[in-house]
């Protein structure tokens, strides 16, 4: 592709060089480029791509967008000023790829907890309804069957576009995507164009990057201000927070809930272990699922589907036979009857909502023991908070390693100590092993009892100074179990 043709909806402060010279492909990561390549220097939140412009050219770039122009040029590579590489890089990279969302039926989910769940049941039901569909997840890619491991929620820009023309490569008709408050603060989803949006809820995280709970807030409020008026957008109205993402979205909005007026309401019938027995808009569905959160993100999936065309009765049916997402209350059943769950639950909200989804099935029948921790190099404030959660609803707490980064273990449970008083303290051990810690909840736990493992959930390692090792926690649980 001609390099003029790349940038046409670019507005470009400069150009140097052969506008015309043919790029074969793009990259933000220098150590990818190869011969006739188009780099585009990025200032990250780790490092300044501008840095690596030279590393880039030695690879075989032609052509180089960047807000700065270096002083000194190597002759016969073109470069393109812009005032922000950040703003158009995912422009660029829609254009190379041939516009892909606009060829698929495009779907994001955004918001703090329930992301990776409803992503993935529209993906799951929208293959049962016959379709080819792509998915872009926490836990995995998916395009049809083709599993492309995933290192973050959201891709860089020029990888999301890659994998979304591959969906449509493969015959796709709908992309389910993950959208984390990073990837639009960071302009990663930019250039797409999504048929529907989904808001989840709002709570603390991520307080490290965005500096503000209303910073983190304005950054999902971005998403939704960004659809045009042919897409849909679905609100939590249970979440104070829905209103302000409808504050200026061009979309038609429909609401869900499982408390007050909506689009799509819930409420539930029954609840045991194995799931629960819903009225959703009037009509009875028994599902595999538990927890008043799970119905909100079972809603969320059920109004998706009904804008996206789909007959209320059929999508019911379907609903009746989805699982649960790995690691999302993923029970494992001992031998000497009781019940270790595995979650991926990593901040005070997902907590809450885990031990209440626990405590409406015991119905006061059973302790609860809880296993957590917290992660290194990530808001600090959170972390006596998680404590909190944890030893108000469980009658005993271990309190571990989660996944420790460049800080030490020690230093993290200490933080999450300091959130407790002595009356808490007495429900609560510290180990810093997470697998001695998982053992002792087990040689703790009697018939009938729950053991919460929570902040992994389907994660398959431990982040240790940069390294990270094997660690599974549900293969932790059935190790010790012996099944």
């Amino acid at each position: 592709m001609k390099l003029n043709e790349l940038l046409k909806n670019v507005e470009v402060l400069n150009i140097i060089g052969d506008a015309e010279v043919e790029i074969k492909g793009i990259n933000i990561d220098s150590r990818r480029i190869e011969a006739d390549h188009l780099f585009v220097a990025v200032p990250g939140t780790q490092t300044d791509g501008h840095r690596f412009i030279n590393k880039a050219i030695e690879q075989g770039a032609t052509a180089i967008l960047c807000e700065s122009l270096p002083t000194k040029r190597t002759p016969g590579v073109t470069y393109i000023a812009v005032e922000s590489t950040e703003d158009w890089v995912g422009e660029v990279a829609t254009q190379f790829y041939g516009d892909p969302s606009r060829q698929l039926k495009l779907v994001g989910v955004t918001g703090t907890n329930g992301k990776t769940t409803i992503a993935t049941l529209l993906y799951n039901m929208f293959r049962k309804f016959g379709h080819k569909c792509g998915l872009l997840s926490t836990v995995c890619n998916y395009i049809e069957d083709e599993v492309i491991p995933a290192d973050h929620t959201t891709p860089d820009p020029i990888e999301l576009n890659r994998l979304l023309a591959q969906m449509v490569e493969a015959g796709c008709e709908y992309a389910f995507m993950e959208c984390s408050s990073h990837a639009i603060a960071q302009k990663r989803i930019g250039g797409l164009r999504f048929t529907g949006g989904i808001f989840t809820n709002l709570t603390r995280d991520h307080l490290d990057y965005h500096g503000t709970f209303e910073n983190y807030r304005d950054a999902k409020k971005a998403f939704f201000d960004g659809l045009d008026k042919d897409a849909f957008a679905i609100i939590n109205a249970d979440d104070k927070n829905g209103s302000v993402m409808m504050q200026n979205c061009k979309a038609q909005v429909k609401t869900y809930s499982t408390r007050t007026m909506a689009d799509f309401k819930a409420k539930i019938i029954e609840c045991h272990f194995e799931g629960m027995y819903l009225d959703i808009n009037g009509k009875e569905v028994g599902v595999q699922f538990i927890g008043k959160f799970n119905v909100s993100n079972l809603l969320a999936v059920y109004g998706a589907a009904v804008m996206l065309g789909k007959n209320p009765d059929d999508i019911l049916v379907i609903l009746s036979t989805l699982k649960s997402v790995n690691g999302r209350l993923d029970p494992v059943r001992s031998p000497e009857g009781y019940t270790a769950i595995v979650d991926y639950a990593h901040t005070p909200d997902a907590l809450e909502n885990v031990l209440n989804a626990i405590h409406e099935v015991l119905d006061g029948n059973g302790k609860v023991i809880t296993v957590c921790g917290a992660g290194g190099n990530r808001d600090k404030g959170k972390r006596p908070l998680m404590a909190q959660e944890a030893v108000k609803q469980s009658d005993r707490v271990i309190i571990t390693s989660d996944n420790p980064r460049f800080e030490e273990p020690e230093d993290i449970i200490n933080d999450m100590l300091a959130g407790l008083d002595q009356k808490q303290m007495k429900k609560v051990i510290s180990i810093v092993d997470r697998r001695e810690a998982i053992r002792t909840a087990c040689m703790m736990a009697e018939k009938g009892d729950v053991i919460l493992i929570a902040g992994k959930g389907h994660e398959d390692y431990q982040e240790i100074q940069g390294v990270k090792h094997h660690f599974d926690d549900k293969e932790v649980v059935r190790e010790i179990f012996n099944v």
